[in-house]
């Protein structure tokens, strides 16, 4: 009879995510948050009570994306233009903490993508409902652009628009389903990326809707 600690060792081993470059310095992470992604949802849910999502004016319009912030740096816009503060101007109060749950994911996910000592100090939380869209946009209100960024994905699919240097340049279309972390900095990290509108569907976790954390080096 076979011992069991052989038996054990015959078992297959559960899938590991799958790494895909984009670009230099830009990579997918297939399925890396799926694991903790009842954890996450919590934690959204604990940060938007505190700090409600909404949709923010741009000096171009209001957003059709909802959003919201946790950690010392927060992400707004306003008719003035984009900038990180450290309260939230809704509540007047300051910005929920980022949990150990959140910024362990970013540090992580950054590492495995080749971004050793990542340190996020702010994470904006994007609500997608179907038909909401992100436009081709860069990722520079930041101070200092040699941190990467880290994005994950929970629930619904969603098409992410990666482009080029310039906002002209042609775009690949990236198909993210639940738990897809992307990962782009150095030469990357000023790429022009979108969103497309959201197709309707429900999500056993998230139900009618995508959230998206975006982690970032602000300060």
């Amino acid at each position: 009879m076979t011992p069991p600690e052989i038996l054990e060792l015959a078992l297959p081993s559960p899938p590991r995510p799958e790494r895909i470059e984009l670009d230099v310095g830009a990579s997918v992470l297939t399925g890396y948050a799926a694991d903790r992604a009842a954890a996450l949802m919590a934690t959204i849910e604990a940060i938007s009570a505190a700090a409600p999502f909404r949709q923010m004016a741009t000096p171009g319009g209001r957003m059709s994306v909802a959003m919201t912030n946790c950690g010392s740096a927060g992400w707004i816009a306003d008719q003035r233009g984009y900038r990180y503060t450290a309260d939230d101007p809704l509540t007047g109060r300051r910005w929920p903490e980022m949990s150990e749950v959140f910024a362990t994911l970013a540090r992580e996910a950054a590492s495995t993508a080749g971004f050793e000592g990542f340190s996020p100090d702010g994470c904006l939380l994007n609500r997608y409902e179907p038909g909401s869209r992100l436009s081709l946009h860069q990722d520079r209100d930041e101070r200092d652009f040699g941190a990467p960024i880290v994005s994950v994905s929970l629930g619904l699919p969603a098409v992410f628009l990666w482009g080029g240097q310039e906002r002209a340049d042609r775009t690949r279309r990236i198909a993210l389903s639940h738990g897809d972390v992307v990962v782009w900095g150095g030469p990357a990290r000023m790429t022009f990326h979108g969103v497309q509108p959201l197709a309707a569907g429900v999500h056993p976790l998230t139900g009618a809707y995508r959230y998206n954390l975006t982690f970032r080096k602000a300060r």
